[in-house]
Parts: structure tokens; C-alpha cells; sequence
């Protein structure tokens, strides 16, 4: 039974969608807060996340941030009362996987969670196990990497990443590519969230970051990493 977390702060909203979505089979665990989520997601591992964004406290943007910065991988869904493009850009930023915008139809909020849930990042060819560059080693299967000898920091999503810049090291690989391999899109949004990404990775892998030596920029196309 696939586990499904609610979290928003309506609770005539949160005990009705929580009914519709143990009729349709789910485990369905519920929060009123983002600090309440945060707390939940760590002990019940939710398959998925279905969050508010205007929520007094934390924001459901906070919280999907947050999620990401402890590297937490489960698919989010944001649900706002805003309808702005700019609104659906943000969450996306900060890491959400989907964006339904209320009043919503209770069918297309259980469709997208269906297609979400039976959405996998596509397997690797072969196992990567160790690799160097520079200074920096990488164990891809114990999830492990250090630079100089000293432990990194690095989420499953960075990993993910890297990984995928090894096995086509030497490509172009543009951020549509990028985001259908490694975020598993199928239809890639207009996102920066690869940018900000490679970003934070350069910074724990290069030694200086504005000008690298790995993961290198192809002006208008994308990115290339090189050892």
C-alpha cells in the first residue's frame, strides 16, 4: 500500500481529501503545519507528498526546500490558491515534482498523483562503483564521496547527477536531458531547478567554482562534464 502525506492547514480540506484518498487504497498520513511535516516525512517515509503552499508558519515552499536541502527525494505535488506562472516557476525552484492550482478537480489531483507514483528515474546502464577526478572520489554504491580526503556533503539527487555526467562524460547534455534522466520528466518544465543544482555541485567539487574544470558550461546547449 503506497503511503500518501497531506499537508495543509484546512482541515475540512485535509479530512476530505484524506477520506477520497483511503477509498482509492492509500495509506494516508495527514499534517496542519510544515514544522509537523518536516517531523513525519523522516519517520514514516511517505511515497508521496501532497502540500499546501499558504500555510502560517512555514510555507509549503519552505518546507519543500527544506525536504531537498536533507536530501529527501519523495515526489511533491503543491497545491496554492495562487495561479501565477510565477507562483508554479517558484515551486518548481524549490523542488516540487507537480503544481495544481485550487479550486481543483478532485480526479486530476488522484491522476496526477497516480502518474507521479508510477514515475521512476530510469535505472543505470551499469554500476558505476568507485571514480575519481581532480581531488574528488566517489563511491556510487555506498552513496559516499570525498575531496582531499575529506567526507562531502552530497544529496541522492546530486548523486544522481554526477552519475549521470559520468557515464556520458564528454557529452552535451542539455537540461531537458538532464531533467528527463535524472528528475524523471516527461515533459520537461521551464525550470532554472538544473542550474541551481549544478551550481551547488560545482561548489562542493571544483576547486574554484567560477571557472571549472569538470562540469563545464556549453553556452546555449548545456552542460559537459569532463575528468
Amino acid at each position: 500500500m503506497e503511503k500518501i502525506l497531506l499537508v495543509d492547514d484546512q482541515q475540512e480540506l485535509l479530512h476530505g481529501l484524506a477520506v477520497n484518498f483511503r477509498r482509492e487504497g492509500y495509506e494516508v498520513l495527514t499534517a496542519t503545519s510544515g514544522e509537523a511535516a518536516l517531523a513525519l516525512v523522516p519517520r514514516q517515509t511517505p511515497d508521496l507528498i501532497v502540500l499546501d503552499v499558504m500555510m502560517p508558519g512555514m510555507s509549503g515552499y519552505d518546507v519543500c526546500r527544506e525536504l531537498r536541502r536533507r536530501g529527501v527525494e519523495t515526489a511533491i505535488i503543491m497545491l496554492t490558491a495562487r495561479g501565477e506562472e510565477i507562483d508554479k516557476v517558484v515551486g518548481l525552484e524549490v523542488g516540487a515534482d507537480d503544481y495544481l492550482t485550487k479550486p481543483f478537480s478532485l480526479r486530476e489531483l488522484m491522476a496526477r498523483v497516480r502518474a507521479r507514483l508510477r514515475r521512476r528515474p530510469p535505472a543505470p546502464a551499469a554500476p558505476l562503483g568507485r571514480y575519481r577526478f581532480g581531488e574528488v572520489e566517489v563511491d556510487f554504491e555506498r552513496l559516499r564521496a570525498t575531496r582531499r580526503g575529506e567526507p562531502l556533503e552530497l544529496s541522492a539527487r546530486e548523486f544522481d547527477l554526477l552519475g549521470l555526467f559520468v557515464r556520458r562524460r564528454g557529452e552535451v547534455l542539455t537540461r531537458d536531458e538532464l531533467l528527463r534522466q535524472v528528475w524523471g520528466y516527461d515533459e520537461p518544465p521551464a525550470t532554472r531547478t538544473v542550474d541551481t543544482h549544478i551550481m551547488k555541485l560545482r561548489q562542493k567539487v571544483e576547486d574554484d567554482p567560477g571557472n571549472p574544470a569538470h562540469i563545464l558550461t556549453v553556452y546555449g546547449e548545456g552542460y559537459r562534464f569532463i575528468d
